[in-house]
């Protein structure tokens, strides 16, 4: 979220193809940690999963694009009614009214598709932090984003010595029939601690916000594989130029404590250095110990944050 104070005329509306290029543009600016292409804008904005009421909303001023939201329903939340709304406005165009008129847009959705809980993204500065109070949301959980510099010329540790009957495989090798990444990532996740408590995702809806994402790199995805079994993996974004991010990581319960996670990223992190990609970047929950210390370890640098915020939007709430 960003502050905003009305000081002109804005427009929102509903994204449109021709936007991709602009709100790139904007994403890059403003969530360098994330990798932005107008593929993946438009991906996101048309092709999500049906049930999640997916929109992404722009806000004109000028005639031009001055910021966006994003929001919807979560595919793989326990509540049902657990809903999201990620805003934007470039830096310039801040104090003119965009980010309230997105956020009101925002809600309106939601509260049209059923939402009962809304959980938003701020940067930790007070104009952002006092946006999102002044608006009905409670500060939540902290991430951290984290930066590693994949140039020739900057170290990564060697990779780990893998325990035997331990392989570690590209996930275009389930090419055929992903399931078993799907499987494994869905067990994974529900461990990862954040705000939103994750149930079930289908298969399906993996395929849309994984799998068949335009930035979805099924090369440097990296799939850990004990005695046979899919044991855990590491799921890795590009931009196609110089931006590698990762998308998750995760490893089975039953396969946890013998470093896969380590090797794993390693790994991948190595093979996208070799494939020409120049900057990796991850985010983690605050609290989850084991996965910053994997980063710490591989070299990854703090470079940001941001804080969920929460409201609740259920029937008689205040205003």
């Amino acid at each position: 979220m960003v502050a905003t104070r009305d000081r002109g005329a804005v427009t929102v509306r509903a994204y449109e193809p021709a936007d991709a290029e602009a709100v790139c543009a904007l994403l890059r600016a403003e969530e360098p940690q994330q990798v932005a292409t107008p593929r993946s804008v438009h991906a996101q904005a048309v092709a999500m999963p049906a049930r999640q009421h997916c929109r992404l909303l722009v806000a004109l001023l000028d005639g031009r694009i001055a910021g966006c939201a994003r929001t919807g329903l979560f595919a793989d939340a326990k509540d049902a009614g657990a809903a999201f709304v990620n805003i934007n406005v470039a830096a310039a165009d801040r104090g003119r009214g965009a980010g309230r008129a997105l956020l009101a847009a925002a809600e309106t959705h939601l509260d049209a598709v059923g939402a009962t809980t809304c959980y938003a993204w701020a940067h930790p500065e007070p104009g952002s932090e006092n946006f999102a109070t002044a608006h009905g949301y409670r500060p939540g959980r902290e991430a951290r984003f984290m930066r590693l510099d994949l140039g020739p010329r900057s170290p990564l540790p060697t990779r780990p010595r893998l325990p035997r009957g331990v392989l570690l495989l590209p996930a275009v090798a389930w090419e055929r029939d992903p399931r078993p990444l799907w499987r494994t990532d869905v067990e994974c996740f529900r461990d990862e601690p954040g705000d939103v408590a994750a149930d079930h995702l289908s298969y399906t809806d993996w395929r849309t916000l994984n799998w068949d994402r335009p930035d979805f790199d099924a090369d440097l995805t990296t799939v850990a594989v004990v005695d046979g079994e899919v044991a855990g993996l590491v799921i890795a974004q590009t931009d196609g130029e110089r931006h590698y991010a990762s998308g998750g990581t995760g490893i089975r319960r039953a396969f946890r404590g013998r470093g896969l996670a380590k090797a794993a990223k390693a790994h991948s992190l190595h093979l996208a250095r070799a494939k020409g990609y120049r900057e990796a970047s991850t985010t983690n929950d605050d609290g989850n110990a084991p996965m910053l210390a994997v980063n710490i370890w591989l070299g990854y640098q703090l470079i940001g944050s941001e804080r969920r915020y929460i409201r609740d939007l259920s029937p008689g709430r205040p205003a």
